[in-house]
């Protein structure tokens, strides 16, 4: 499965990569996936590649959750930003990659999020970065990177907003203007609000900034790029669920992986059956 839209995709790659899995031995059925293109999953596939980046990889798991065929799945970072690739550590070299692909067996759980009627792999988000990422130009994450987010957040500074946010979790309640939800370890790169998070644990980690003025998410950012520690923070509520509730301002935008997924109301939710990653 490769999207042929993003970030760094290269056709060179895809077809490097083909050449070298027909060499030892696959059978390769090429597919494109984007946001705009259904996906299948063959009945004869015993294993899914998808080349891209994290919104690649979650169009491509959502697939396979659908299919009801619990087929393994490995990315290949073509993308914006990779952050289930860095997670898992797989090679970048084609031809080891490959290697991997058809001789490896070291498979891993992966336990995805619901999020209204689509699901997450690494994090999700509301607030300042989200309604930053629906400012995100289609085109120019193909020609900026990441430096498209950061220019939309540079022009949300002159626009900033303050929503009253409502979480709900385990029978508690807790207002906010801004709230992120970790499955994986990294957000935005490499850095982490949640280096405890872990991808085969039934369970979220989720950071609430009470005030999300803009000193309040400089001072946040700032905490995250150092690796510093959230809890104490008066400002931040750290809890874990499985489950968690999000309304407010039916404006406000929901990022996951780095796509925008809808708009508050949220409800998020731990899937109760794992995925197989390599």
């Amino acid at each position: 499965m490769f999207n042929p839209q993003a970030g760094s995709h290269q056709l060179a790659w895809m077809r490097n990569l083909n050449a070298r899995l027909v060499e030892l031995g696959a059978r390769v059925i090429l597919q494109e996936s984007s946001p705009h293109a259904p996906i299948a999953i063959d009945p004869s596939a015993d294993q899914i590649c998808a080349m891209g980046g994290d919104g690649t990889l979650r169009h491509v798991a959502a697939a396979v959750a659908r299919s009801g065929r619990n087929v393994p799945i490995s990315v290949y970072p073509a993308g914006t930003i990779n952050l289930v690739h860095r997670e898992m550590g797989t090679p970048v070299d084609l031809s080891t990659f490959a290697l991997a692909l058809v001789h490896g067996t070291d498979w891993r759980e992966h336990y995805t999020v619901a999020l209204n009627d689509t699901l997450f792999l690494a994090c999700a988000s509301c607030g300042p970065d989200s309604r930053a990422v629906a400012r995100v130009a289609p085109g120019s994450k193909r020609w900026m990177g990441r430096l498209a987010y950061a220019a939309a957040m540079v022009r949300l500074i002159f626009d900033w907003q303050r929503p009253e946010i409502l979480l709900r979790h385990d029978g508690e309640q807790i207002a906010c203007e801004a709230f992120y939800v970790a499955k994986g370890r990294y957000f935005a790169g490499p850095w982490s609000f949640a280096p405890a998070a872990c991808l085969s644990q039934p369970s979220l980690r989720v950071i609430a900034l009470r005030r999300a003025r803009r000193r309040d998410y400089l001072r946040f950012m700032w905490t995250v790029w150092r690796g510093m520690p959230l809890e104490g923070w008066s400002n931040a509520v750290v809890f874990d669920c499985s489950r968690l509730e999000a309304d407010g301002d039916r404006s406000m935008p929901v990022q996951a992986d780095g796509d925008i997924v809808g708009k508050l109301p949220a409800m998020i939710s731990i899937n109760p059956r794992s995925l197989r990653f390599c």
